[in-house]
């Protein structure tokens, strides 16, 4: 059995519906008040997933539920970029790998797959994509969340290299997007843009990836017994104006995308920083916004050639996420 930490993510419900329909018998750790879409769970046959509710931070709980299971993969993360301080990130993103991996352990679990991110790596350019041995760089290092992130991916790695009976891998997805993103996350990005005759974007992008490849990677790692450690999970690099022209043209409407200047962005970040001094908290800190200015290059070849990951076309994932959203 697998047990599933942040199944009612994005990456979640689409990792926990590949799970089922691969015929895998499944347990879900899910808070109170949140839940799991509807079709997937009616999708599972009888017996094959199990719920249950109650925090993935309270110890005594998760290992006992962890009894049983052979695989841990974990899902959960704290990704709101408004919080102030990386004591806000590291309950999820830090200490809870952590302790998962030793409980992992303690149970005679065989495999512990964690995500993380790509923007623990520096992003790279076009000519020099980064790849899993490129170090923490760029803007990202003054991200909370990265650092957050990049605390645990150390910490698992040294883990792993006083415990070699238990496989851990890593997986560092770019900017998922795709169906069930319920609540939505990655796809406000998409939200903002739909139909607008006008749009105005930082000059920078990301690395856009279906959030169903990142699953496929997972699932493969799960089996896989000679996959471990670090796997970039990245996709296609494109600018956000490269994006949303993609956007619109998949679904058939006119925009017209103009960049702002670095000036201006960064003046906007300037402005966000001194409400957050004032105790406003707010997504357009200085921090963020110096993310927006770069393009994300990886190379994500390691992933495919180890993991056999998929490069499902991103016509298809767009078209998928509003799909699902118009439900």
């Amino acid at each position: 059995m697998i047990l599933l930490l942040g199944a009612t993510g994005l990456l979640g419900q689409n990792l926990l519906k590949l799970f089922l329909e691969q015929g895998r018998r499944v347990k879900c750790l899910v808070r109170e008040g949140s839940s799991i879409d509807a079709s997937i769970v009616r999708a599972a046959a009888p017996g094959q997933l199990t719920i249950v509710n109650g925090s993935i931070l309270d110890k005594a709980f998760v290992l006992k539920q962890m009894w049983g299971c052979t695989k841990v993969v974990n899902c959960a993360g704290t990704t709101d970029m408004s919080l102030k301080s990386i004591g806000d990130y590291r309950p999820v993103n830090t200490d809870l790998p952590l302790t998962l991996a030793n409980l992992a352990y303690e149970t005679g679990v065989h495999c512990f797959v964690d995500v993380s991110s790509a923007n623990t790596v520096d992003p790279g350019t076009a000519g020099s994509p980064a790849n899993e041995d490129t170090p923490f760089g760029g803007p990202f290092t003054a991200s909370l969340y990265a650092r957050s992130k990049r605390e645990s991916e150390k910490a698992l790695m040294d883990f792993a290299a006083s415990h070699s009976r238990l496989r851990i891998v890593i997986i560092l997805p770019g900017f998922m997007i795709g169906p069930f993103d319920s609540k939505p996350s990655s796809g406000r990005l998409l939200l903002a843009a739909w139909r607008k005759p006008l749009m105005a974007v930082p000059r920078g992008g990301k690395s856009f990836i279906d959030v169903r490849d990142v699953a496929a990677a997972i699932a493969a790692a799960i089996d896989n017994t000679l996959a471990q450690g670090r796997y970039l999970t990245t996709g296609k690099a494109l600018t956000l104006k490269e994006f949303y022209s993609l956007q619109a043209k998949t679904c058939k409407y006119w925009q017209a995308c103009f960049t702002l200047p670095r000036w201006l962005c960064l003046a906007l970040g300037r402005i966000g920083d001194k409400l957050e001094a004032r105790g406003r908290s707010n997504m357009f800190v200085s921090r963020n916004v110096r993310q927006l200015l770069v393009e994300e290059w990886y190379d994500d070849s390691r992933a495919r050639k180890d993991l056999g990951m998929p490069h499902s076309p991103l016509e298809q994932s767009i078209k998928d996420f509003f799909e699902y959203y118009a439900k």
